[in-house]
C-alpha cells in the first residue's frame, strides 16, 4: 500500500517488503501524485538555484547500457553461456549481486565490465579495516584486471532497509573498502558506492522539491562527502512501475512507459518532463544539491518492468514491459540526459537479464527478465539490433525529450 511522505504531493509507494532475493531490492518506489492539490504550492520549499553550478549540464561520456544479472534460480545458464549472450547483444556492462567466483572467472579476458556487490550482512564485518583489506584481497584482487571489475556496490538499499542497524555500518564499510583498494593500487580503476531506493527521498515531486528524509540526513551527508571526494556516482534503484501499480487511476500509463504524452512541468525550474524516470532522477540530483554537493553523478543502478504479475499487480504485462524497456533502449541510443543535466548521459542498468524462478514474493518478482533461463527472449525489446553490423557500437544512455518551457 502507499506510504504518504507528505500530506500533499510527494508520495512513496511501498509494496510489501520482499524477503530474500537480492536483499529485497525494488520493494520501494517514489512517484508523483499526478493530480495537483489546492495547497500544492504552499507545501514546496523553492529550491535555491544559486547552489547549482553554471555548468550543471556538463558532458560526461557513458558508453553502454548495463544489465543486472541476478542468480536466484535453479535453471539459469552457466556463466560462460551468459557471457556469450551478452557479447552477442553487444552489452558491455553488467552488475551481479555478489562476487560469485564462477562468474568472475568466466568473464575474464572479455570486454564486459562488472559491478560486484558486498552483501548487506557483511557490512558490520567490514567496519574493521583489516577485514575490508582481506575481503578485497580475496574477492577482487585475484580476478583483476583480467576480469574488468569497475565498481563495488557496498550493500543494497541500506538507507531504507528494515534492519536499521545496518545504516551505522555503511559509511565505515564503504570507506574501508575504498582504502583497501587504494592499498592494493586498485582505487583508480574501481569505484565504490551503494545502490539506494527512491524511498530515501522525503519529497520527490516536483523534481526541484527533491529532499532526503531527515532521519538519514546525517549518514547521507557523510556518504555524499565520500562520493564527492572519490568522484564516485550515486546509484539509485528507480521503478516507475511501482508508482503506476499503486496509483493507476492518477498516473498516466504513457508517462511511465516513455510514450507520447503531455507530461508535466516543474513549476520552479519550468522544465518539462515526458516520463517519470527522468523526473525521479532529477529529484535525486536536487536532493543531493540541497546537501551541498553539486557535481555528483547520479546513475540508475536498477530499473525495469515485470512482464507478469498477480491479479493485484496492475500493469504487469508483456506489452508494458516490452514498451518500457524498448523505449529506454531507443532513447539511450540518442546519448542524452535528463532535463536538469541534458548533456550528461544517464547510465542505466536494466533489471534484469533473466527471469529468476526462486525469487520469493509476488509473481512479478520472478518475471523481470528480458530473457528466459534458456536464453530465449521473454519478449522483444530490440536488443538483437545491437548485434547488427549496421548498428553503431552500443553507445547507449538515456535521452531526455524534456525541454525548458518558455515563460
Amino acid at each position: 500500500m502507499p506510504l504518504y511522505l507528505s500530506n500533499e504531493i510527494s508520495l512513496c509507494f511501498c509494496p510489501k517488503k520482499v524477503a530474500g532475493g537480492h536483499f529485497g531490492n525494488r520493494e520501494l518506489g517514489v512517484g508523483h501524485d499526478w493530480k495537483e492539490t489546492p495547497n500544492q504550492k504552499k507545501s514546496i520549499v523553492p529550491f535555491n538555484f544559486s547552489i547549482l553550478p553554471n555548468n550543471y549540464g556538463f558532458l560526461r561520456g557513458i558508453k553502454s547500457l548495463g544489465i543486472n544479472y541476478g542468480q536466484v534460480g535453479n535453471n539459469l545458464p552457466q556463466p560462460e553461456n551468459v557471457l556469450d549472450l551478452l557479447i552477442s547483444l553487444k552489452l558491455t556492462k553488467a552488475r551481479i549481486y555478489d562476487t560469485n567466483p564462477q562468474i568472475l572467472t568466466a568473464f575474464s579476458n572479455s570486454n564486459v565490465e562488472l559491478i560486484v556487490t558486498v552483501e548487506n550482512q557483511m557490512l558490520a564485518v567490514l567496519t574493521d579495516p583489516q577485514q575490508a583489506l582481506q575481503w578485497v584481497s580475496t574477492h577482487i584482487k585475484p580476478y583483476f584486471p583480467a576480469t574488468r571489475i569497475t565498481g563495488i556496490a557496498v550493500g543494497n538499499e541500506v538507507f531504507t532497509d528494515d534492519d536499521t542497524t545496518l545504516l551505522a555500518y555503511l559509511v565505515p564499510a564503504v570507506v574501508n573498502i575504498h582504502s583497501a583498494l587504494a592499498q592494493l593500487g586498485l582505487d583508480r580503476y574501481i569505484q565504490v558506492s551503494t545502490p539506494n531506493s527512491l524511498a530515501v527521498l522525503a519529497e520527490s515531486f516536483p523534481p526541484s522539491a527533491g529532499t532526503f528524509k531527515t532521519e538519514v540526513s546525517g549518514v547521507m551527508s557523510q556518504f555524499l562527502h565520500f562520493l564527492s571526494n572519490t568522484k564516485s556516482p550515486f546509484w539509485i534503484n528507480a521503478y516507475p512501475y511501482f508508482a503506476y501499480k499503486d496509483k493507476p487511476d492518477d498516473i498516466p500509463l504513457d508517462y511511465v512507459l516513455f510514450k507520447p504524452n503531455s507530461g508535466m512541468v516543474d513549476p520552479y525550474t519550468k522544465l518539462h518532463y515526458d516520463n517519470m524516470l527522468y523526473a525521479q532522477v532529477d529529484a535525486v540530483i536536487f536532493a543531493i544539491a540541497r546537501m551541498g554537493f553539486n557535481e555528483i553523478e547520479v546513475r540508475v543502478s536498477e530499473t525495469g518492468w515485470p512482464s507478469k504479475g498477480d491479479s493485484d499487480e496492475v500493469g504487469a504485462t508483456i506489452e508494458n514491459a516490452a514498451a518500457y524497456n524498448k523505449n529506454i533502449l531507443r532513447r539511450q541510443l540518442n546519448s542524452e540526459g535528463t532535463a536538469l543535466r541534458p548533456n550528461m548521459r544517464l547510465e542505466v542498468y536494466l533489471f534484469a537479464l533473466f527471469n529468476e524462478d526462486l525469487k520469493p514474493g509476488p509473481t512479478s518478482e520472478r518475471n523481470y527478465g528480458l530473457f528466459q533461463p534458456d536464453c530465449t527472449m521473454a519478449y522483444n525489446v530490440g536488443l538483437s539490433a545491437l548485434s547488427s553490423p549496421s548498428t553503431p557500437s552500443a553507445s547507449i544512455s538515456l535521452t531526455s525529450s524534456a525541454t525548458k518551457v518558455k515563460t
